[in-house]
């Protein structure tokens, strides 16, 4: 796992915490959505685990794999330029979970689409917790 991304600033859970508490910051959570087993019996219902986040974080699943499908790649595209307000200059952390490169890959995505405030934290909610941060059930974006 990288240290750096060239063109993104890299935080900890304490710059995370400031930066959320400033509540000018998108936070972007690229967690993979868990997917619906194929060998289910039929008539069986599925339901979604349920993730936990930062609050107030939006979660965009599955947009932090090394290679995306065009459906996928214009999902991540639109839902960040709606969140963002289509200001590429919005400062914007991507997070994950710790030692995963869903938000390195999701973050590297982001700057080369434009975005200039691109915040990169590594160690994402494990961190957070670990610093003794809550995290809340949310839904997918």
């Amino acid at each position: 796992m990288p240290k750096t991304l060239a063109g993104a600033r890299v935080i900890a859970a304490e710059d995370a915490e400031a930066l959320w508490r400033d509540h000018n910051t998108l936070f972007i959570d690229v967690f993979p959505r868990a997917p619906k087993p194929d060998n289910l019996p039929a008539g069986t219902v599925w339901r979604d685990p349920p993730h936990m986040s930062i609050a107030g974080a939006h979660w965009l699943p599955n947009v932090g794999y090394g290679v995306l499908s065009p459906a996928f790649e214009d999902y991540f595209e639109t839902r960040l330029g709606r969140l963002s307000g289509g200001d590429a200059g919005r400062a914007v952390v991507f997070f994950c979970l710790k030692d995963c490169w869903m938000s390195w890959n999701a973050a590297k995505r982001a700057l080369a689409w434009g975005y200039r405030s691109v915040i990169w934290f590594p160690d994402g909610t494990d961190a957070w917790q670990e610093a003794g941060y809550d995290l809340v059930r949310v839904e997918p974006a």
